[in-house]
Formats: C-alpha cells, sequence, structure tokens
C-alpha cells in the first residue's frame, strides 16, 4: 500500500470528498501531530481510526476525534506513559483532571529524587560528600541467620524486602524459634535501572529452623567490619549513598582489602522514627 492515497488528501479512494472522513494525512495536519504519531496512537489503541478501509487499509478519521489526539501529544508533552494516557482518556473529566494531578505530583517526588542524585555525585566526584558520617571499626560475632534472595529490579526491591521479612518471621514463629534485633540486607550487586542484585535478607535467629524451598539457614562467622550509623534523613536515596562512600573511603584509607558484599543492619522501620533517630548501620566486611 503507498502512503498517498492514505496521506494526500480528504478524498475517499474512488475520488468523492466526505466531510467527516479525513485521512491519516489530512488529519495529521488538523491536529498537527506526525503521522508516525497517529500510527502509533492508533497501534497502542488511544486513538483508532474511525473508519479503515477493508480492501485498501486506508485509515479514515472524524473531525470529532480533534480534541482526544490533542490531549493526547499534550499528556504525551508531559511525558506520561501511553499506558496511563489509555486510563485518562476512559475517565469522566474531573477524574482525569485529578488523575493528571497524580500523575505530576508522582514526576515531581522523582525530579526532586534526581536532583539529589546530581548533588550527591558533584560532592562525590569533588570528594566532599561523607564527612558527615562517622566510621567505626567492630567484629561482628558469630550469628545464625534465615536468609532469603533474589534478583530484583529496583522498581520490585521495596516488595520483595516486604515479603521476604513477613515469610522469614512467619516461618520463625512457626518454628518456635526466637528472631533476634538487627535484620538486615545484603547487597550483592548494585540494584537500580541496568541491575538486579542479588539482594539477600536476613534474620538472626536463635533456636531451630528447617531450611524450606528457597529459605536457607546457615551460621555467618564471625568478622571484622567498618560500619556507619544512618538517621531517618540521610537513610532517605540518595543520601545513603554517602554513608556507603564513608566507609569505602575509610576502608581504603586503613589500607583494608573488603571482605564481602556491603549490608544494611535495620533497628527499627524507617517510618516509625523520626528524621535524626538511627535507622541503620552501613556495615561492609574487611580484613587486613
Amino acid at each position: 500500500m503507498s502512503d498517498h492515497g492514505e496521506t494526500g488528501t480528504a478524498a475517499h479512494p474512488t475520488g468523492r470528498a466526505e466531510a467527516d472522513r479525513w485521512t491519516i494525512g489530512v488529519f495529521a495536519r488538523e491536529v498537527r501531530l506526525s503521522i508516525k504519531a497517529l500510527r502509533l496512537y492508533d497501534a497502542a489503541g488511544l486513538l483508532v481510526p474511525r473508519v479503515r478501509d477493508p480492501h485498501s487499509g486506508y485509515r479514515f478519521y472524524h473531525p470529532d476525534q480533534r480534541a482526544r489526539a490533542q490531549l493526547i501529544a499534550l499528556l504525551r508533552q508531559l511525558d506520561m506513559p501511553l499506558g496511563q494516557i489509555a486510563d485518562v482518556l476512559d475517565l469522566p473529566a474531573g477524574q482525569a483532571a485529578a488523575r493528571i494531578g497524580r500523575y505530576w505530583q508522582q514526576v515531581e517526588r522523582e525530579q526532586a529524587v534526581k536532583r539529589q542524585l546530581a548533588q550527591y555525585l558533584q560532592r562525590h566526584l569533588e570528594g566532599t560528600g561523607d564527612t558527615m558520617f562517622e566510621v567505626h571499626d567492630h567484629v561482628r560475632p558469630a550469628q545464625q541467620v534465615a536468609a532469603l534472595s533474589a534478583n530484583v529490579p529496583i522498581a520490585g526491591l521495596e516488595g520483595f524486602l516486604r515479603e521476604a521479612r513477613v515469610h522469614l518471621f512467619d516461618a520463625l514463629r512457626g518454628a518456635g524459634a526466637h528472631a533476634d534485633h538487627g535484620w538486615f540486607v545484603v547487597f550483592h550487586g548494585q540494584v537500580n535501572e541496568d541491575s538486579d542484585g542479588p539482594v539477600e535478607l536476613c534474620v538472626p535467629f536463635e533456636g531451630h529452623l528447617q531450611p524450606a524451598g528457597q529459605l536457607v539457614v546457615r551460621t555467618d562467622a564471625a568478622g571484622r567490619e567498618l560500619y556507619t550509623t544512618v538517621t531517618r534523613r540521610q537513610w532517605a536515596f540518595p543520601g545513603i549513598l554517602e554513608a556507603y562512600d564513608a566507609v569505602a573511603t575509610a576502608i581504603q584509607r586503613q589500607g583494608l582489602q573488603m571482605a564481602g558484599a556491603p549490608r544494611e543492619v535495620y533497628w527499627t522501620e524507617p517510618d516509625r522514627v523520626d528524621e535524626d533517630e538511627r535507622v541503620c548501620t552501613i556495615a561492609w566486611p574487611v580484613q587486613g
């Protein structure tokens, strides 16, 4: 099929002009969108031509589809994903406006995090970002732990940690074992937009628990660690990255070697304390 017949004029393929049947080319000019965009919206089910000729495959739009096309174009200028646009288009005007407001609030929250991340990177490159963290040295005692691990993308990290904790604590209660304070998360690999760990959630405990399925029971040997304390204010991403930097810098300055993956050891729920109260420690196993 050539583009000429579909995009060239507002005429029907037989040559008969119809005021309520616009070719994709005419419609594109009317709504000031590209033909490529209209085809994308058609494929996504957002803006389907009113008529599609069964023989030629030509698309025909109706003038009353202009408002929908223009709304889609404006939402795309907000970088709203096509899937969310589909939800907005099917809502009454008031609900659609509220949905757009919630979407933009989320965008602003994400932009605030990115702005803070950019500031962190500036401090990191300038070597001025970890001065607020005091790094300590101790020997972690041997401990028996129950653990669950998984490869998770950044979007699934919070859900995995929440579900893994519930599973482990339920298993310990069911076995009559006692969970110790200081459950922790070991990051065996970075978790970001491009990397998925793996991540391991561990609960130290006393008593007896049998491994089952993906649940692992092991004894971690005693070992030396360097660590720093993180408050609720410092814990929020990307601020916590500076705590990692402080510990890594201290390891390097002391001529030590990293002897394992870093861990976040939690003493409380972050949302249950004030901003200046301790939430967790960032600990890194070392040797040397």
